[in-house]
């Protein structure tokens, strides 16, 4: 039962968390995580739902509500038009230099999977 009640109290953590990052950023953390994955380029929802551990429809929810945030933008496929690529736009670019300059400040039950970053 103890070790039922610290994942809850971990649960309660991230969604403390989650809220108040969204507030300050305008994004939850998987659209986040999603930024992050085209910071280096463009990628295909496939390869954003790899990279951030999300299964394929939610990885659709999430690039659609970067979309609509005009944080993201579609690409298609140069050999293949069906193929579409997702790639920062430069307000998405300016959104992930924000959150990465910022200090984030982990809940306290979290910290210990920080310790060594």
């Amino acid at each position: 039962m103890e070790t039922i009640c610290i994942l809850r109290n971990i649960f309660k953590a991230l969604r403390d968390f989650e809220e108040s990052f969204a507030k300050m950023y305008g994004v939850c953390l998987n659209e986040a995580m999603a930024l992050c994955c085209l910071s280096d380029g463009q990628c295909s929802s496939t390869e954003i739902a790899e990279k951030t551990g999300m299964s394929a429809s939610h990885t659709s929810k999430v690039i659609g509500a970067l979309e609509k945030k005009k944080l993201i933008k579609r690409i298609l496929g140069e050999q293949d038009k069906r193929q579409m690529y997702f790639r920062l736009t430069e307000s998405g670019r300016e959104r992930l230099v924000w959150i990465r300059k910022e200090e984030i400040i982990i809940p306290d039950i979290l910290s210990p999977v920080f310790k060594n970053k």
